[in-house]
């Protein structure tokens, strides 16, 4: 189990070390002494473990632990704190444990135990074919799995449409009257309201059977979707995204395993007209992040890997000058002169045929530069 310390106390981070180092089944990932480097360090490297102290210098520890959790969100928290005072609030980030310092040696092997516990409880759940997260899959498809890795079997089309409609606004509130326009924008107002009407309890009673009835909260002009037991694929992939805003070389298997998550649009042939927005929106996100990518494997001479990546940005959009030109660089530093001549003429014909333009003058240079044969192949 990887743990990781964040204390401004250098005699603390000391002590924690040296019980630690005492510890079966675990392995001090980093030690910390402010926020900033220890979130730096957690986006490269996840941890099972934190512990936490609540005030560290200037920082607040509480919200170290929410960033923590929207890196790392299987990850246990443990409070540190030397006030014991400290201890009695329910704070939202769902700690596994309180500590007051000085932390004893046997104080810490209980706690170390609970948290292993938890972690082989959680094994077995995977092993098993259960997950405590509903798992929804809206890349290139649209489908819900529950704990028992059954899929949710909807009652009706319009409770489906609800979730995902709720899924995309990502657990905030949306107004009734919002929802009504979006999916019913040509029904009568009073019979929108009884479609509504039926589609949120015929949500509920689906979700129900896989123990997730609550996720679904409304109020009288309100609803949303309770994402914290949830695991949504676009949601996820947006977030760690986010995280890989510069591709290092220790993020490269990170960032080539996660392009191949994004498996197709959002839901698939799910034509739903209130979601073309966010469907645009992601595949910008991932075309921005796939040609990141490109350029990353590119210059480190990747280009086996590199290839499949610029071909399927091309195949997303024929008439994207940088992704045919990404592809030349490609199979050009790969000596693939038969692939490179062949790319070139194909992009020339599909702008001829369909626009009646020729290549920019960038692309012909770019081509002409790649075809000279003292370019560095033969």
């Amino acid at each position: 189990m990887r743990v990781l310390v964040v204390d401004d106390e250098p005699a603390m981070l000391l002590a924690m070390k040296r019980l630690l180092s005492k510890a079966d089944g675990v392995e001090l990932a980093g030690s910390f002494r402010n926020a900033a480097e220890a979130l730096a360090f957690v986006k490269a490297n996840p941890v099972d473990l934190a512990f936490l102290d609540i005030q560290i210098g200037e920082e607040d520890g509480l919200e170290l632990a929410r960033s923590l959790r929207e890196l790392c969100a299987e990850a246990d928290i443990v409070f540190t704190t030397s006030h014991a005072e400290y201890a009695m609030p329910a704070y939202d980030v769902y700690p596994l444990d309180y500590m007051v310092k000085p932390i004893s040696g046997t104080r810490l092997a209980q706690t170390i135990a609970r948290a292993l516990g938890r972690r082989s409880a959680s094994l077995r759940e995977v092993g098993s074919g259960t997950s405590r997260h509903l798992t929804v899959r809206g890349l290139g498809s649209f489908e819900v799995v529950g704990r028992q890795a059954e899929e949710v079997k909807w009652i009706s089309r319009r409770s489906a449409e609800l979730f995902a409609y709720l899924l995309v606004h990502r657990g905030r509130y949306v107004a009734r009257a919002r929802i009504l326009e979006d999916m019913f924008p040509d029904m009568p107002l009073r019979n929108a309201e009884i479609y509504l009407n039926t589609a949120a309890y015929q949500l509920r009673k689906a979700l129900s059977q896989h123990g997730y009835r609550e996720s679904i909260l409304s109020t009288p002009e309100q609803y949303r979707v309770d994402l914290s037991e949830m695991d949504v694929d676009f949601i996820r992939f947006e977030q760690r995204v986010e995280e890989l805003s510069s591709i290092e070389k220790r993020d490269e298997e990170t960032a080539l395993a996660l392009e191949k998550r994004f498996t197709g649009e959002l839901f698939g042939d799910k034509s739903y007209v209130w979601a073309a927005a966010e469907r645009a929106r992601l595949a910008l996100v991932y075309e921005a992040f796939a040609k990141l990518l490109v350029n990353r494997l590119l210059a480190r001479g990747r280009y086996r890997e590199a290839a499949p990546i610029a071909r399927r940005l091309v195949s997303r959009n024929e008439f994207d000058e940088e992704s045919n030109l990404l592809l030349l660089k490609i199979l050009e530093a790969a000596g693939d002169r038969q692939s490179f001549h062949a790319s070139y003429e194909r992009y020339s014909q599909l702008l001829l045929q369909e626009l009646g333009v020729s290549p920019s003058e960038k692309m012909r240079r770019a081509y002409e530069q790649y075809s000279q044969p003292d370019n560095g192949r033969a």
